[in-house]
């Protein structure tokens, strides 16, 4: 199965967002390598890894629009993850240059959903792409109402 083509273009010249020509999506993206810890001994990036790639857009996003998840904590407020899923379709090496693209996707009255794609930096191909629903819980650690700052961060994200 081969992933549609992404075909991303800056956003109001501001390099941490990018349109998708394709879908007309706004996503959020960050720039990264990965580590030779990050590889197994096929030389590839561990399937697994990916999850940390998921939260390092997660959380490079929320710092970059204002709510970084140290204030969501201070607030009252957790987000686990409580559902999660991702597609492979070429796999990553040691220091290969990626982009990491997140958006909001889903607010719900208690969760929360953001989708994810990594794409090759140098060639643009898309190398996988996936989402994490999460829970909100309250600081009795029951699930709660989403809080009003993670909803007008939602709000505040470019359409």
């Amino acid at each position: 199965m081969r992933p549609k083509p992404f075909m991303p273009t800056v956003l109001n010249d501001d390099k941490r967002f990018v349109r998708d020509q394709t879908s007309d999506l706004v996503w959020h993206r960050v720039f990264h390598r990965p580590l030779y810890i990050d590889t197994d001994r096929s030389g590839v990036v561990h399937h697994a890894n990916y999850l940390r790639y998921f939260e390092l857009g997660r959380s490079e996003l929320m710092r970059d629009l204002g709510y970084p998840y140290r204030e969501v904590e201070a607030d009252g407020f957790v987000y686990p993850i409580i559902e999660l899923g991702n597609s492979y379709y070429q796999p990553l090496q040691y220091d290969d240059p990626m982009w990491v693209h997140t958006r909001p996707a889903q607010l719900e009255r208690v969760r929360v959903r953001f989708d994810y794609l990594i794409t090759n930096a140098d060639s643009g191909e898309v190398l996988c792409q996936g989402f994490t629903r999460h829970c909100c819980l309250g600081s009795s650690g029951k699930p709660a109402p989403i809080d009003e700052q993670t909803t007008k961060f939602w709000q505040s994200f470019p359409s």
